[in-house]
């Protein structure tokens, strides 16, 4: 079974399998790595998420992967021998949607684009939100910045101390 199958695969049962806590899948991946192939998937909790009570816990990880890997293993549905991780997106997680945006408005972020917004090819600092297509960053100067989503090929959450 081609990799991408079992990514699909996955991610349907992972995601019956969060859905019953509450929770969303954020990524699945099936990669070969030193130790061999490794199914990493990455579980979240809707919503604000602003506080350490709100986030994915240690227990929510240990509750999915054993749920998860109880039906992986009797619905056969990854072709060879593996490791599954399963783990929150961090604090310096990625923003994929243009939703994260709103949703981790008032958190510290940086933006890389594909071309130059306001003459700067990355901006660090404040989410402001989304405004239409453009997502709004201020900047550590101060000044805030539209950045259309199109433009954007990374951004983070930045670790805040």
């Amino acid at each position: 079974m081609a990799p991408q199958t079992v990514v699909e695969k996955v991610r349907d049962i992972a995601g019956r399998v969060a859905a019953d806590r509450g929770l969303e899948i954020f990524d699945v991946q099936f990669r070969r790595e030193a130790p061999g192939m490794v199914l990493r998937i990455q579980i979240d909790r809707p919503g604000p998420a602003a506080t350490a009570e709100d986030s994915v816990s240690v227990e929510d990880c240990a509750h999915i992967s054993r749920e998860l890997s109880a039906i992986l293993d009797v619905e056969d549905v990854v072709p060879a021998v593996y490791t599954l991780e399963v783990s929150s997106p961090g604090l310096d997680r990625p923003l994929r949607r243009p939703d994260d945006s709103r949703r981790f408005a008032g958190r510290q972020a940086k933006i890389v684009m594909r071309q130059k917004v306001d003459g700067q090819g990355y901006f660090r600092g404040k989410l402001g939100g989304l405004d239409g297509a453009d997502v709004l960053i201020e900047s550590e100067n101060g000044k805030m910045h539209r950045v259309p989503f199109e433009l954007i090929t990374r951004a983070n959450l930045e670790v805040e101390f």
